[in-house]
């Protein structure tokens, strides 16, 4: 859906081990999206999604098939990218066409391995990304203003918006987030936005990156940037890279053991491509037969016709009707046949908003 969250994170952090263990969890999953084009730099990944599994053992099919989600790995960062320092102009352009940002950040003491920075400190890590994306911001805000001034002279709008915008910038400057902006929920806000697609106006999550004994338990590291996120409204998730990489290869069984062991329930991996799934505004339906089980990704809010139409676009042309039965209803009745018996399927039209994990059949007449 042309839809991506940008790994981020200073050298030496465990961003490269991170989108390692998401390119193998791409490779091992490849037959199930064999028209995907994968770049160099990018991972297309499968959705963690149980109740495929749960659906697949009462219709028993030939294939699953999950939803995806797209992770691109980013240039890696220096203080002062937004001047071009390193390879910041790349960093820039790449992180303004992914829509979620993960950053990585090292939780875990290693003497063998060096910190750029020279300790270990996850706010300062943090707080060095976000001022070069705030600074970013600031420049393009800048020449928009110049340009609003111009504008000013004869569009009562321009003159508002340049208001606005110089308001926006104030904020900036004093080092915070352009999504925290008190008039975030504004159409001038979102207009801005749209103009300007500014980089610290995206949603944010922390990949917390542990050693192997911080996975049982936060450690120090983990609980500050636990409250930092929370004071902001982001995301935490708790993994440890190096072990997410051996993970990928090991089958459920084995895998799920080793987790137990360890004393967590999901594996980070699992966890960031869920939660990002959902950051960015997805969920899934289904289409359940004995050829194949499949998860459907489209915008959440979606109309049947539009969600009909992810399949193939005359389905959204001559759409009639949706047969539809809730995800629920089909596991407790077991199977479409009995669900029709009990009653639970509903004949849904245009107007219909479908919701996350229906099983949903599409008349239609072309």
């Amino acid at each position: 859906m042309g839809l991506s969250i940008g790994l981020v994170g200073l050298p030496n952090v465990g961003k490269s081990t991170t989108f390692n263990a998401l390119t193998k969890a791409q490779n091992a999953e490849a037959a199930n999206y064999p028209f995907c084009t994968i770049e160099p730099n990018k991972a297309t990944v499968p959705v963690p999604d149980i109740r495929l599994t749960e659906l697949a053992k009462i219709v028993n099919p030939e294939r699953i098939q999950h939803s995806t989600l797209d992770f691109v790995d980013i240039a890696g960062l220096v203080k002062g990218a937004s001047k071009g320092e390193g390879l910041g102009n790349k960093f820039l352009s790449n992180i303004r066409e992914t829509e979620v940002i993960l950053q990585i950040v090292r939780c875990f003491d290693d003497e063998n391995i060096v910190h750029t920075e020279g300790r270990i400190d996850p706010l300062s890590d943090v707080e060095i990304i976000e001022n070069e994306l705030i600074f970013a911001d600031i420049e393009v805000l800048t020449n928009r203003i110049e340009r609003l001034k111009k504008q000013a002279k004869n569009e009562k709008d321009a003159a508002a918006m340049m208001a606005f915008a110089e308001e926006l910038a104030e904020f900036l400057a004093e080092g915070n987030l352009a999504r925290n902006f008190p008039k975030a929920d504004s159409e001038m806000y979102e207009k801005l936005m749209s103009e300007t697609r500014l980089l610290s106006a995206k949603e944010i999550m922390y990949g917390a990156n542990v050693d192997e004994d911080g996975l049982s338990s936060d450690n120090e590291y983990v609980q500050r940037l636990r409250e930092h996120a929370a004071k902001h409204g982001c995301e935490v998730i708790k993994l440890c890279a190096k072990i997410e990489e051996e993970l990928v290869g090991m089958e459920d069984d084995e895998r799920d053991e080793f987790l137990r062991d360890m004393g967590v329930e999901e594996s980070g991996l699992e966890q960031i491509i869920r939660k990002g799934f959902d950051k960015l505004g997805l969920m899934s339906y289904f289409t359940a037969g004995v050829k194949e089980v499949r998860a459907w990704t489209i915008h959440k809010n979606t109309t049947a016709p539009k969600a009909a139409a992810v399949i193939h676009n005359d389905f959204e042309k001559g759409f009639i009707r949706a047969e539809v039965i809730g995800y629920e209803d089909f596991i407790a009745c077991g199977g479409e046949a009995k669900s029709k018996e009990a009653g639970k399927m509903r004949l849904e039209g245009k107007e219909y908003i479908v919701q996350d994990g229906d099983i949903m059949h599409f008349r239609f007449n072309v």
